[in-house]
């Protein structure tokens, strides 16, 4: 069955515009300058997201090709944001959902002594109590925030090591995208792909450092699908250096390869009443199943990491930027 595809773009004069991805086109949408106002309408007129879609098509297109490669007018925008207010879009995750991931910080934190570390703790109790029957509460997972909606970056944005980090490194995974109703319920718009890009040197010096390490710009794109298929995806993750393949793995995602079930993720990210905040908007990343770090490569300035999931549309690409200016102190001034 075929998905829907959209996008969201801006020109030289900041005039944003959401289309319809038509391969090889992007068939603009009438009188919609993002997804967050598309999805709010589609709800206050209780109407199917994708039935709205439909009806707002116009005959105006151009092709994705330039787009896509940054030779065009138009620009890719995130593939979700709030348009008005950074502030009014949380980005967060979830981790320690799949196997590898846990191994993966397995090893960052294993000592001498022969134990389960707290990650793989974590990860086993998702195994164990991540999946509930319906109707019922599971085990909670890890959680992490991410930052706010300025730190989201669009397809062919660098991401950046800023001066105060210790690395920088490309996490695959997908995304979802939902947003919050006049009364305080969250809906699910769809799923993007995602680099929920990290600091791991940082997280690996003590795992408390876990939160710090987080607070780094992400990016999701270039397309929002909009389904509710959640069972599987397959893709890879790749990292080029100076045009030549560093290093390269398949990825897998889904709730066939996760420790928790997407009902039970959700309910524990909207379970806080401050998550369900009308009008906010939210980006939740749903894990890793591998990264380079992992594998011992450490990124450098200019690296090209890609992401793509079968399912979610192109592949979304970020190079990595390393500031080199040096730390300065950031006074507070008392009033």
């Amino acid at each position: 069955m075929e998905t829907t595809r959209l996008v969201q773009l801006s020109d030289a004069s900041r005039q944003r515009r959401v289309a319809l991805v038509q391969e090889p086109l992007l068939r603009f949408l009438q009188n919609t300058t993002s997804i967050y106002a598309l999805a709010l309408d589609a709800i206050q007129n209780k109407q199917p997201l994708t039935d709205l879609i439909q009806s707002r098509l116009s005959d105006e297109s151009i092709d994705y090709q330039p787009v896509y490669d940054g030779q065009s007018a138009w620009k890719l925008l995130p593939a979700f944001d709030h348009p008005e207010d950074p502030f009014g879009c949380l980005v967060s995750g979830t981790g320690l959902t799949h196997k590898n991931s846990a191994l993966n910080r397995q090893m960052m934190h294993e000592s001498a002594v022969e134990k389960p570390t707290d990650s793989m703790q974590i990860y086993q109790w998702g195994l164990e109590g991540g999946s509930p029957e319906p109707g019922t509460i599971g085990v909670q997972p890890e959680w992490f925030y991410k930052g706010n909606g300025s730190m989201l970056r669009a397809h062919g944005q660098s991401l950046d090591v800023p001066e105060y980090g210790d690395d920088g490194g490309e996490e695959p995974e997908v995304a979802g995208v939902y947003i919050v109703d006049e009364a305080g319920t969250p809906w699910r718009i769809g799923f993007c792909t995602g680099n929920e890009f990290s600091d791991h040197i940082m997280e690996k010096k003590n795992y408390l450092y876990l939160a710090p390490s987080k607070l780094r710009q992400c990016a999701i794109g270039p397309e929002l699908v909009v389904t509710d298929d959640f069972s599987e995806w397959t893709g890879t993750v790749s990292v080029d250096r100076s045009g030549t393949s560093l290093w390269a793995s398949p990825i897998r995602t889904g709730e066939k390869n996760m420790a928790h079930s997407l009902q039970n993720l959700e309910y524990h990210h909207f379970k806080y009443e401050a998550h369900r905040l009308p009008f906010q908007a939210h980006v939740h990343f749903f894990g890793a199943d591998a990264f380079s770090f992992g594998q011992g490569i450490a990124l450098q300035d200019g690296d090209l990491m890609r992401v793509e999931w079968d399912g979610l549309g192109r592949a979304l690409q970020n190079p990595l930027r390393l500031i080199n200016t040096t730390e300065q102190l950031l006074t507070v001034k008392a009033l």
